[in-house]
């Protein structure tokens, strides 16, 4: 019995952190630096974000980038592959992945929202066989852990990830603070679960902004990840502070 909840317990502790480093690159690398371009990743560092978001999750980042983007261009309204508003937030948090594949079924979406993207070696050769990432992560969990206990860490990350992420388009749309006039909420906890992302009204006042906290008392984990790149010279701002949008700045409360 004491093995059984000892790797129980090693196969939730090695979850948070495999979850941690996955949601970590999705705000940094996928959302923040791709989608955005609020910073620049050196090349070896940007590399290392694209390999981990590869065996965390399967991303293939030119598609999470087009549906992202596309997302900011109709936001909440006809267009808008996941928003709350139109589907409901329960539909969103529950079908999440379900709406990432049919927006993507469209397949000028990339041309026409990722072009900046195009495939590379990388991608020919790792990067753009989702699958294969996938499975080289739980592999690798079921090396280091034992076959059990790894697996049931990659099935508890998979859950956790998905949850929170879906969260981000459902619950970030419909529950939480609206300090500027948009759909979007911030949501503390929800930022403490995504590094930063819960966090969501105050990204859409300011997409092209590296910081996602803008008062004193919220709190941006993803943030502290950033800070120390710059300070290391590993990434580069597009902007040292906040910039609101015009809509942020006159509609403020």
């Amino acid at each position: 019995m004491n093995s059984i909840l000892s790797s129980i317990l090693v196969a939730v502790i090695a979850a948070a952190v495999v979850t941690t480093v996955a949601n970590t690159c999705t705000t940094v690398y996928l959302h923040r630096g791709l989608s955005h371009r609020a910073l620049t990743l050196r090349p070896s560092v940007a590399w290392v974000f694209r390999a981990l978001i590869w065996l965390t999750t399967g991303i293939k980042p030119k598609e999470w980038v087009a549906v992202h983007r596309k997302h900011h261009a109709f936001t909440d309204s006809e267009g808008d592959p996941h928003s709350p508003v139109l589907l409901g937030w329960k539909r969103v948090q529950k079908g999440n992945v379900m709406l990432y594949r049919e927006a993507l079924a469209d397949k000028s979406i990339i041309d026409k929202y990722a072009r900046d993207l195009p495939d590379d070696k990388w991608d020919r050769m790792f990067f753009g066989h989702n699958k294969t990432g996938l499975v080289t992560g739980i592999i690798i969990l079921m090396v280091v852990l034992g076959p059990w206990t790894g697996l049931l860490a990659a099935f508890i990350h998979a859950n956790v990830y998905l949850a929170v992420n879906a969260g981000v388009n459902a619950l970030g749309h419909h529950f939480g603070r609206r300090p500027y006039a948009n759909q979007a909420t911030n949501l503390q906890w929800l930022a403490f679960l995504t590094m930063g992302e819960g966090l969501h009204n105050n990204h859409h006042a300011a997409p092209s902004s590296p910081r996602l906290s803008h008062k004193r008392g919220q709190i941006d984990p993803g943030w502290w990840v950033i800070s120390t790149l710059k300070t290391f010279r590993l990434a580069t701002l597009r902007f040292n502070d906040v910039r609101l949008s015009r809509a942020a700045r006159t509609g403020a409360a």
